[in-house]
């Protein structure tokens, strides 16, 4: 890759695919004796790999959707001050990508490291249509004070971890198709996390992040 990412930033990214959530530089001061400040946050937030947004006094950053693509790429992780850590961390990163995404239940970094319940197939009863249509209207209903109140398509796809996400994707796109139901981008981009992102749904040409149900 041509970012030219130093050792430490990429343990940086590698950092936050695992806590996949916004994270504070205390909490990462806590956690992992890191903070990401400075020349390197400019350059993540830059390349569009990392969203650092000022909450209080300190920055939270969440991997935006660039850098959950750049960790499923090669990290260079070559420290000469920490050769031993940079080669196990190396191996591990090579062996996820090349051994456990491509022969595993996975097919993302960003579904392995989902904080909803894990699901296996034995697990998984697919709902046919019409069922999951009706399961789908259920849940909506009990996340939103009233009938065509605006929610995201993360909290129903969070309530609905045990179907499959194609499933659902499909369940999401022929629900868009009826009367009563609208489906919209956020209008405010910046607000979108990058499980927001993931969750959208495609309608109409353009990712869209809310759902309202019961609007006519």
């Amino acid at each position: 890759m041509a970012d030219n990412l130093t050792p430490s930033e990429s343990a940086l990214l590698i950092v936050l695919m695992a806590e996949a959530r916004e994270v504070s530089n205390p909490d990462l001061e806590k956690l992992y004796q890191i903070t990401l400040t400075g020349e390197s946050r400019r350059k993540l937030n830059d390349a569009g790999y990392v969203r650092s947004e000022k909450k209080g006094r300190s920055f939270v950053h969440v991997l935006d959707d660039k850098g959950w693509d750049r960790v499923h790429q090669e990290l260079n992780f070559d420290s000469p001050r920490a050769r031993t850590l940079g080669a196990a961390l190396s191996a591990l990163h090579d062996n996820l990508r090349e051994r456990v995404l491509k022969g595993g239940a996975y097919r993302r970094f960003g579904e392995m490291f989902s904080r909803t319940a894990p699901v296996t197939d034995d697990d998984v009863a697919v709902p046919d249509d019409d069922d999951l249509d009706v399961r789908i209207r259920k849940v909506y209903g009990s996340l939103v004070p009233h009938p065509g109140a605006w929610l995201k398509h993360t909290y129903l796809r969070q309530k609905l971890a045990d179907v499959p996400g194609e499933v659902l994707d499909e369940a999401f796109r022929l629900l868009s198709r009826a009367e009563d139901v609208e489906m919209m981008p956020e209008s405010n981009q910046k607000t979108l996390t990058a499980e927001d992102r993931r969750n959208a749904v495609r309608v109409g040409g353009q990712d869209t992040h809310l759902i309202a149900i019961g609007t006519r």
